[in-house]
């Protein structure tokens, strides 16, 4: 089947501000459409993809015209303005015109952030933002506040400001996001570390990924707050290269700060000040493990900053429910526990969560293989697991990295197979943890998919 061109209910647009084309049609790119409509602009949907039918039927009510399995440059190239979905790399052609055109390419963020007067609570990093963004939102809806929650998570930001009227935002920001904006400002940023990751995108340098996480501090004004990990290496040489204007809180579990938030004899504390200081025993909170205590200071320091009450942000730490497959618990089977971290796609990832295990552990891992650099998990593996089950059709690399280190490697195929052999090799005490330091798309649509067929699988035992 050939391209198609779909241009459904167009309404007339003479007065419109000029025409904004937006590449991409997922929940970023219909939400920025809706937002961009509602504003009085003339829209324009591509998708080099095929677009969902909730999607379709969506921008049809909005009355905006659309096209999948194409991009039409003559449109595209007559916008005044272009909205790009984060997974559109810069090296692509149809953006490598519009840069030399000079039409703006921005992010959804960008553009929403021009129609609302909300506070904007962003959260960046390698590992651990969307867990951080989760737990500081439940933090501040039950503290009381009028919060939304948005950007790489939920519903798009766009969307929320077109339909919604929130006072804050927590918003989730990939460092794809981070690329495409310029005017947006944080009044709080968070960045939690930065570890090797999409490194394809940034020529392969360290440091042009680090540059891409820092642009969460630009134009901010002393008037707002940047929180972040003074134990994270890379940070900490980033902040050599970039100047920061807003009130910093670092945070830390190697050594007591004056100000920010620290690890002391089992309990975070946090001083900003000019408030009474919060503590929290590392045993109360709900997130376990020693990178969830530097995502519970981060989350501690951005609630202290809004003055939220002790009591309060205490009783959120103690009682919040992680993202479903980020380290999600999903059955303890005749004595062993399944864990289910589909959402770990890199080998960072990975290490956080075996870093977190205090029993045995049966590892499913693989998947594609994005170049991984699987020596980090030497010493993990050495000291915590019995047995890895692969899941990915090419486990070469796996078997290669930990043959010495491993005396039972298995291939799988399947979710249903790789639970089944886990599970047989697993006793009673140990845990079967899915967390897979790779991409899911050889065997599976997503890593969600991945997840959800490991808990099916868990289900059937």
């Amino acid at each position: 089947m050939g391209n198609i061109v779909m241009l459904t209910n167009e309404l007339p647009s003479a007065d419109a501000k000029g025409l904004i084309v937006i590449l991409g049609a997922g929940e970023s790119g219909t939400g920025a459409a809706v937002l961009a409509r509602k504003e009085g602009f003339e829209v324009f949907v591509s998708d080099l993809g095929e677009i969902g039918e909730s999607y379709k039927a969506e921008l049809e009510s909005y009355g905006i015209p659309y096209e999948e399995k194409q991009h039409t440059e003559d449109k595209v190239l007559s916008a005044i303005e272009v909205i790009k979905s984060p997974g559109i790399p810069e090296k692509a052609p149809l953006i490598k015109k519009l840069r030399e055109k000079g039409i703006p390419v921005i992010s959804e963020i960008e553009f929403a952030g021009r129609y609302t007067n909300a506070k904007m609570i962003c959260i960046t990093g390698s590992n651990g933002k969307s867990t951080t963004t989760m737990l500081s939102y439940h933090i501040l809806k039950n503290a009381g506040l009028n919060v939304g929650l948005a950007g790489n998570i939920g519903k798009s930001f766009a969307r929320q400001v077109a339909t919604k009227n929130f006072d804050y935002y927590v918003l989730e920001i990939s460092s794809f996001m981070l690329d495409d904006m310029y005017e947006f400002k944080a009044d709080i940023a968070v960045l939690l570390n930065i570890t090797p990751d999409h490194l394809d995108r940034y020529d392969y340098k360290m440091d042009n990924y680090a540059d891409s996480k820092f642009r969460i501090l630009q134009n901010q004004t002393e008037n707002d707050i940047f929180i972040y990990c003074e134990d994270d290496e890379e940070t900490f040489k980033g902040l050599g290269r970039h100047s920061v204007n807003a009130k910093a809180f670092p945070f830390s579990i190697k050594r007591e700060l004056p100000i920010g938030a620290y690890l002391a004899n089992g309990s975070i504390y946090i001083n900003l000040g000019n408030q009474q200081t919060f503590n929290m025993s590392i045993n109360d909170l709900a997130l376990q493990g020693k990178h969830n205590i530097y995502n519970s200071m981060a989350s501690g320091i951005l609630a202290k900053a809004l003055e939220l009450r002790n009591e309060s942000i205490r009783e959120s730490m103690g009682n919040f429910q992680n993202i479903e497959h980020r380290l999600e618990h999903v059955a303890r089977i005749a004595g062993i526990d399944f864990i289910n971290d589909s959402k770990a796609t890199n080998v960072n990832s990975t290490w956080y969560a075996l870093e977190s295990m205090n029993t045995d552990v049966v590892l499913i891992l693989g998947g594609v293989d994005k170049g991984n650099d699987y020596s980090m998990l030497l010493d993990l593996v050495k000291t915590k697991v019995k047995a890895i089950v692969c899941l990915g059709k090419d486990n070469k690399r796996i078997h290669d990295a930990f043959e010495d280190e491993v005396e039972v490697i298995v291939n799988t195929f399947s979710a249903e197979e790789a639970v089944q052999i886990a599970y047989h090799l697993a006793k009673k005490g140990d845990t079967v943890l899915l967390s897979p330091a790779c991409a899911s798309f050889d065997l599976f649509r997503n890593y969600e998919d991945r997840g959800n067929q490991f808990k099916d699988a868990v289900r059937e035992l």
